[in-house]
């Protein structure tokens, strides 16, 4: 029988990419999975909006702890969205990844952000001893994680594909099992970044991104949806709120009972 961080891989088939949306609380967790998902990931941004707070605002505890209570919700493979893990120092980097597995999860991922806005993204030396470190902790036992590893230049404003393929190869040979550049969703640069590396490569689904089918065809293995999710439940909210307060109707009712629908049932489990 496969172990869990096995199981979890072998969701990964480059033309068959595993859909894994991202859940920002058990109830959210428990009806992802009531629609038959395989697997989900947490999002930093979606779960420090369910405290109020901007994405980057959480600790290290409060995101365990978040992604411990997403496990115990279900049945499924969880991989956390685990920012920069919390840590510049590769030794602190593996310590996070140890704990990530003492919270029971099948996955979890390494970004190359640095959390300062004015110094955005790691050395390529320092980044890849991040990754190894991650990787030699993610490995060590008998239960392992798959490590998903992050080259974020596209998103904080550095378009230099060729310096995120650079860095995703030593993310590969440091030891990551899954490649992420989020932001990188042309097919064009995605054929390149495909062309170039050996391990699973996840997309973000941005706006702009070609749809699934077109994904699967250049040879996408997971696609996620960072914050998307959580986000389009609050513009639901913000929706029904706004209809109640300026309308005074209640269309939102038929949402409502869309949402219940799944839910009920899914929360009985």
């Amino acid at each position: 029988m496969p172990t869990l961080d096995e199981h979890f891989l072998a969701l990964h088939t480059p033309g068959t990419p595993l859909l894994m949306p991202n859940a920002w609380d058990p109830g959210s967790a428990k009806v992802l999975q009531a629609l038959g998902f395989a697997a989900i990931a947490t999002t930093s941004g979606g779960f420090a909006a369910t405290l109020g707070r901007l994405d980057g605002c959480v600790t290290r505890e409060e995101a365990l702890e978040h992604a411990a209570a997403l496990v115990d919700a279900t049945t499924i493979p969880v991989s956390a969205d685990l920012e920069n893990c919390f840590a510049h120092d590769p030794d602190d980097v593996a310590e996070t990844v140890r704990l990530a597995l003492d919270a029971g999860l099948a996955g979890c991922s390494v970004e190359d952000f640095t959390r300062n806005p004015d110094d955005p993204i790691y050395p390529l030396d320092l980044a890849a001893a991040r990754v190894e470190a991650a990787a030699d902790a993610a490995h060590a036992g008998p239960n392992r994680l798959v490590l998903t590893a992050r080259a974020e230049n596209q998103i904080k404003n550095r378009q230099n594909l060729d310096d995120t393929i650079a860095r995703l190869l030593r993310y590969q040979e440091a030891g990551a099992d899954v490649l992420f550049a989020p932001g990188v969703v042309a097919p064009d640069d995605l054929r390149r970044v495909l062309a170039a590396v050996d391990r699973p490569v996840n997309v973000l689904a941005l706006p702009g991104a070609p749809p699934v089918s077109e994904l699967a065809a250049l040879g996408v293995a997971r696609i996620s949806v960072g914050s998307a999710f959580a986000f389009a439940a609050l513009g639901g909210l913000v929706a029904a709120a706004e209809e109640l307060r300026d309308k005074g109707t209640y269309g939102y009712f038929e949402a409502m009972s869309a949402g219940a629908h799944v839910a009920r049932p899914a929360f009985r489990t």
